[in-house]
């Protein structure tokens, strides 16, 4: 049975093939006398039915970090992202099938840097598919992702997951063949808390290194250790002790979160983030504008500033009708609206960071809404707080 090698030969058995892209082992893989399954939503590569009586999860595969593999055990920074496929991932935790029944399929084999709105978009409609429809075959979705846009694709299923089931997204910070890889850990914990029923009603979930994360506040923090997912402000909303996941609070969802339909989008517009700092121009907004740009987002200092030259720049795309939303690069704090909106200018991001006021202006975007529909999504509910 493939369940008990080891997850770290498979990855470097994955690099003495070619060293261009990475192969999908989940498609050549021994899986113990279980026929793949198909159907027309899913594609599943790897199927379990080790109990009757357990859950099914569908495990979707997206690469990175987590199917990654270095030429040594000792190499966490230098490897290839996205090398094994998901029947290698699930058949080295063999603990999983003690949890829950899994499905596998592969969306992407891809670090989080290649993942595309497509893919994104793909991954909201199966989710939704999966666990909101009227006949739901699954009772959790577990997605494994590469950490760098980990929270750009999580915020982007919290925002567009219909349904109060658990969906829970999940990385690694360490590749495969690493000593003490940290991949295998989360991957159990993340199907342990996409399964227990206390997960339930709490928005998508982001687990690593035995924490539980919200996935609309909770960021990546660090670009090498461990416990690098964090929301400074907002906190964790749990734990996980033995593998089991321990909530501090009762179930509930961020304040100001809303869920948006995106059944009927195909694409998102573009949207670019522009990153502030002293003497910053802009200058290229009008090129991107011309190249399809149909919205913006800027990184500011502090709570939000830009300096004179980009301000006037974006002053006049707003002149042009394309949003502008003002974020900030900082971690912690917001972007407060003002008591009054104005028309024409730029649209605070509240709470968002640049990455994930991007997302959601996009999703608006796409969904037709006008610039003062935007403006209302983004800045009504804290205006609405505080004045």
């Amino acid at each position: 049975m493939f369940a008990k090698a080891s997850l770290a030969a498979v990855a470097a058995a994955s690099l003495l093939g070619s060293a261009a892209a990475a192969p999908l082992l989940a498609t050549t893989l021994q899986l113990d006398k279980r026929d793949p399954v198909y159907s027309p939503d899913f594609n599943i590569t790897y199927s379990s039915n080790h109990s009757e009586g357990l859950p099914r999860t569908l495990i979707m595969a997206t690469g990175g970090t987590i199917a990654g593999a270095s030429a040594s055990a000792t190499d966490s920074t230098n490897y290839r992202a996205g090398s094994i496929g998901v029947a290698a991932l699930v058949e080295a935790v063999p603990q999983l099938l003690n949890v829950s029944n899994i499905d596998g399929m592969q969306v992407s084999n891809v670090g989080s840097g290649s993942i595309t709105d497509e893919i994104v978009i793909t991954m909201s409609k199966l989710a939704n598919k999966a666990l909101c429809s009227e006949d739901a075959p699954y009772d959790a979705v577990v997605v494994t992702h590469g950490t760098d846009t980990l929270e750009e694709t999580a915020f982007t299923l919290d925002a567009t997951l219909t349904c109060n089931k658990t969906l829970v997204v999940v990385g690694a910070m360490r590749p495969a063949t690493a000593i003490s890889a940290d991949g295998p850990a989360n991957l159990l914990e993340a199907v342990t808390t996409a399964v227990s029923p206390a997960s339930h009603g709490r928005g998508v979930l982001i687990t690593l290194n035995d924490r539980i994360c919200q996935a609309m506040y909770c960021a990546k923090t660090h670009s090498n250790y461990l416990d690098t997912f964090k929301a400074y402000e907002q906190g964790f909303v749990g734990a996980l002790l033995s593998t089991k996941p321990f909530f501090w609070y009762p179930p509930s969802q961020p304040t100001f979160k809303t869920v948006y339909d995106i059944a009927n989008v195909t694409e998102f517009p573009r949207v670019d983030v522009l990153y502030s700092h002293q003497e910053a121009t802009f200058d290229g907004v009008n090129a991107s504008v011309a190249n399809g740009a149909k919205g913006f987002v800027g990184a500011g200092t502090g709570a939000g500033s830009l300096s004179p030259f980009a301000s006037a720049n974006l002053a006049y795309v707003i002149q042009q009708g394309i949003p502008v939303v003002a974020s900030t690069k900082i971690n912690n704090g917001a972007v407060v609206p003002s008591q009054n909106a104005t028309e024409g200018s730029y649209i605070s991001s509240a709470f968002l960071n640049p990455v994930k006021s991007r997302r959601l202006l996009q999703i608006l975007l796409a969904l037709g809404k006008s610039t003062d529909e935007i403006r209302d999504a983004f800045e009504e509910p804290l205006r609405g707080y505080l004045y």
